[in-house]
């Protein structure tokens, strides 16, 4: 669990210290008061660009230096030998690429992390463990953080890209090596439409040696990403498929779209320069993938319910992909949930709050102090007002 945050010039937190519990921590206050600042902080302590996706340079406070922080302390935490059994094939190799920082903490010992930018290099983001940098794709060795905003309401009608960037986010929390080859097969693929599109502009051959390495390199990552994406929906469906009925809809997952294998990919891609370089994009790929959803109660697509049963399924997507992650790491993920009580009817809050009860570290944000009465006393309130944050338990 994060057991102290401290933003600095975040948003509009100037330097806000939050000490949070085991458990609940709710944060209220009126709309604008950076509830979900704090939140989108938290997320930034896992790979990638945050719950909102934001430019660096957005998130520094206005009239600050142009620069954020944000750190934080685990505790208390695992041996990270332990972590590193089991998380996928070719992690070993990932983690010696790393610029892991020495020493180690001992099992059960604290962890600082650390994550902003510099006044000089605003849009560069640095990582740091234990004082350390490392690449920001080794945040996910030391923490899960999964999160539900209300912008991922549309997640169901809006394009294939965004159910794509949803599932890398569940299959990082089981496969931590899944963003570098994530990372690894973009960077190939830009070169590769870039070489394309120089020669179509050209009027001459792109080099095919080049051309061959770099769709080597697509077909090697691709096919990680490809399994990766399959072992994930697979385990997560099973959960999903053997949960009872109950106040959240059950989801049948399927991936649709690309439908060749990493075994095929090189060659495919071999074959459609010419399709490729006419169209000005690679159409072959895992990155053409779209994760279809089913409302399994129903027999329906995701994006033909209505708006209360696609939130009921997103929602429970991600308990069950909580408890699927519990149960293969053995540390329950940091849970962000932006907004959640206010749009549940009370019988689905309380059972919401009944589900996460004793399974991690779980942060919510409302307007609202009266939605989260049925937490009882354990929970962790603090108030959010002007960029400050005070307890209000």
């Amino acid at each position: 669990m994060l057991a102290r945050l401290v933003l600095t010039d975040f948003r509009n937190h100037t330097d806000a210290v939050i000490e949070p519990g085991p458990g609940f921590v709710v944060l209220t206050g009126e709309n604008g008061a950076g509830k979900t600042n704090v939140l989108e902080a938290v997320s930034l302590l896992a790979p990638g660009r945050g719950l909102r996706r934001a430019a660096l340079g957005e998130m520094a406070r206005q009239g600050g230096n142009g620069a954020f922080g944000v750190a934080t302390t685990l505790s208390p935490f695992s041996s990270p030998s332990r972590l590193r059994e089991g998380l996928g094939e070719g992690l070993s190799s990932w983690l010696s690429e790393q610029a892991l920082p020495r020493p180690l903490p001992q099992a059960g010992g604290e962890i600082a992390i650390a994550t902003g930018t510099q006044p000089s290099a605003p849009e560069r983001r640095i990582v740091r463990i234990q004082g350390a940098p490392v690449a920001a794709t080794a945040l996910a060795e030391w923490l899960t953080i999964l999160w539900l905003t209300p912008a991922m309401d549309r997640l169901f009608v809006e394009p294939a890209s965004e159910r794509r960037r949803f599932l890398d986010r569940l299959t990082l929390a089981l496969n931590p090596g899944h963003a570098v080859h994530s990372n690894r097969y973009e960077a190939a693929m830009r070169a590769r439409n870039r070489l394309l599109a120089e020669a179509n502009e050209g009027g001459r051959p792109a080099d095919p040696d080049w051309l061959t390495a770099l769709e080597a390199q697509m077909a090697e990552h691709g096919s990680a990403i490809d399994l990766a994406r399959r072992e994930t929906v697979a385990a997560l469906a099973e959960r999903l498929a053997d949960q009872p009925e109950g106040p959240f809809a059950r989801a049948r997952l399927l991936l649709e779209g690309w439908t060749g294998s990493g075994d095929t990919l090189a060659a495919d891609l071999a074959q459609g320069r010419r399709r490729d370089a006419a169209a000005g994009r690679t159409l072959a790929g895992p990155h053409r993938t779209d994760l279809a959803v089913t409302h399994l109660g129903k027999l329906q697509p995701a994006a033909l319910c209505s708006t209360g049963e696609q939130k009921a399924l997103l929602l429970g997507l991600v308990l069950a992909h909580a408890d699927l992650v519990a149960e293969r790491t053995g540390h329950p993920p940091i849970l962000l949930l932006d907004e959640i009580a206010a749009h549940l009817d009370p019988s689905r809050r309380a059972a919401l709050f009944e589900r996460l009860a004793g399974k991690g570290q779980v942060w919510m944000t409302g307007t609202e102090e009266a939605l989260f009465e049925g937490l009882g006393a354990g929970a962790s309130r603090l108030l959010v007002s002007g960029g400050r944050v005070v307890d209000a338990s």
